[in-house]
C-alpha cells in the first residue's frame, strides 16, 4: 500500500495558482489564529469574572476570619461607650469630651446619670443571679413600659365529639390580664478617690459586683415573699398558688414529697425544679427509701455534679422558711411558666463627688427597675408541713 503525505493530499485537493502560499501553511496559520482568539477571550472572561469591589470585600472578610483571637471582637461603638463610661466613673461628667457624652445613653431620671454599657450590664446580671436564684429559672423579658399587661385565660374552651350535621358546642373562652408594675431599686456605694485615680484598678468590676450583691438580695426576697406595692409580687404570697399537705405535722416525709411531685401536671414536671433553703435541703438529704438509699442524688448523668430529688434539680432559695409546723418550706414547679420577670433598666449610675468629699470618697448612686409576678399559678405548688 502506497502512503501519501499530508502535503500531497492538500496539493491534490487545492488547485494552486502561481504565487499562492503552501496550503498546509494556510491551514496551520488559521488554526493558530483560532487558538489565539480562544485564549484571548478566556483571559478576558477571567479578568471580568469578579467585580473589583466584590473582590475587595471578600478579601476583607477573609482577613478577619484568618485573624487570631477569640472571635468575640467588640464593635467599635461598644468600645467607645465602654471607654466613655469608665472615664465618667473616674472623672465625672466634666472629664468627658463632647463625643464621649454623645456615646453614653442618658438615663430616664431627672437627676441625670447614665445607663451602664451593655458589657457592664451583662456583668451585673451575671452577678445578680448569684444572689437572686429565681432569676435563673424564671422567664425573664425586657420591657420599655412602666407596667406590663399580660393576657391570661380565665375560661376554657368547650369541645365535644359531634356528628356530621350535629350542632357544634358554643365556645366560651375568656381572657383577662395580669398586670406587672415596674418597681425601682436604689442603692449607693462609696469608693475612695485614690482607687478611682489608680488606672490599674477595675472600678467597673467593683461597682458591678457591689450593686449586684445588693440588688440581687433585694430581688431574691421580693420574688419569693414580696407583698409590698413598691416591690415585685412574690410567688409565696400569691393566693392562686396551691399547696399540697405533707404526711407529717412537723417534719418533711418522703411520701409528702412524692405527693407534691405528682400534684403538678405532667407538662410542667418536665421542666420543674425544687426550691428550698439550705437548712431544709440538709434535712431532705437525710431521707432514705425502704432500701436505705438516699432520696437526694448528688450526681446526674455521666456522674455530673448536680443535686436532684426524684429526678428533678434542686434550687436553693434562701428566702424560703425553715421546716416547721404549718410552714411552706418547699416549692416545686416549672418557674419558666409560673413566674415572669420584666427588666426595665438594668442599671443607671449617678456619680456624686460632693456629699462624701470631706472623707475622700465619691458616692455612686445606682438604680434598677424591674417587675415580677406569677404567670401561670398552676405551674408552681407549695408543700405545707401539715397533715391536711
Amino acid at each position: 500500500m502506497q502512503h501519501v503525505s499530508k502535503q500531497a493530499l492538500l496539493r491534490g485537493a487545492i488547485e494552486l495558482k502561481e504565487g499562492d502560499l503552501d496550503p498546509a501553511a494556510i491551514v496551520q496559520k488559521a488554526l493558530d489564529d483560532l487558538q489565539k482568539s480562544v485564549d484571548d477571550r478566556l483571559k478576558a472572561v477571567e479578568g471580568k469574572g469578579i467585580d473589583p469591589k466584590l473582590q475587595a470585600q471578600i478579601d476583607a472578610i477573609q482577613a478577619k476570619l484568618n485573624r487570631p483571637g477569640t472571635g468575640t471582637e467588640e464593635k467599635e461603638a461598644d468600645v467607645v461607650e465602654k471607654k466613655a463610661f469608665d472615664t465618667y466613673v473616674r472623672r465625672g461628667r466634666e472629664g468627658l469630651t463632647a463625643d464621649e457624652v454623645k456615646s453614653l445613653r442618658v438615663s430616664d431620671d431627672t437627676a441625670g446619670g447614665f445607663l451602664a454599657p451593655d458589657a457592664f450590664q451583662a456583668e451585673l446580671d451575671r452577678n445578680v443571679v448569684l444572689f437572686s436564684p429565681v432569676r435563673s429559672v424564671a422567664r425573664v423579658l425586657p420591657t420599655g413600659a412602666p407596667a406590663v399587661l399580660w393576657p391570661k385565660r380565665t375560661g376554657g374552651m368547650t369541645g365535644a365529639w359531634v356528628g356530621e350535621t350535629q350542632a357544634r358546642p358554643e365556645t366560651t373562652v375568656t381572657f383577662g390580664q395580669n398586670r406587672y408594675t415596674v418597681c425601682e431599686l436604689a442603692a449607693y456605694v462609696d469608693v475612695s478617690n485614690a482607687m478611682l485615680e489608680d488606672s490599674a484598678f477595675d472600678v467597673g468590676q467593683l461597682l458591678a459586683f457591689e450593686f449586684a450583691e445588693e440588688f440581687g438580695h433585694l430581688e431574691g426576697v421580693a420574688f419569693v415573699n414580696g407583698a409590698s406595692p413598691l416591690a415585685p409580687s412574690g410567688f409565696m404570697q400569691d393566693p392562686n398558688i396551691a399547696y399540697t399537705p405533707g404526711t407529717d405535722a412537723s417534719l418533711v416525709k418522703g411520701d409528702g414529697l412524692i405527693d407534691l411531685y405528682h400534684a403538678i401536671k405532667a407538662p410542667y414536671r418536665a421542666n420543674a425544679v425544687w426550691g428550698m433553703n439550705s437548712a431544709t435541703l440538709g434535712a431532705i438529704r437525710k431521707l432514705k427509701d425502704t432500701q436505705g438509699n438516699y432520696l437526694v442524688a448528688m450526681q446526674g448523668i455521666n456522674n455530673a455534679p448536680v443535686t436532684t430529688l426524684l429526678g428533678r434539680p434542686i434550687l436553693e432559695l434562701p428566702d424560703l422558711p425553715d421546716v416547721g409546723s404549718g410552714a411552706f418550706p418547699i416549692v416545686f414547679g416549672d418557674f419558666s411558666q409560673g413566674y415572669r420577670i420584666f427588666d426595665r433598666i438594668s442599671l443607671s449610675i449617678l456619680r456624686d463627688p460632693y456629699s462624701q468629699a470631706t472623707n475622700g470618697m465619691t458616692r455612686f448612686h445606682g438604680r434598677r427597675r424591674v417587675a415580677g409576678g406569677v404567670g401561670k399559678a398552676e405551674a408552681i405548688r407549695k408543700l405545707k408541713i401539715a397533715t391536711s
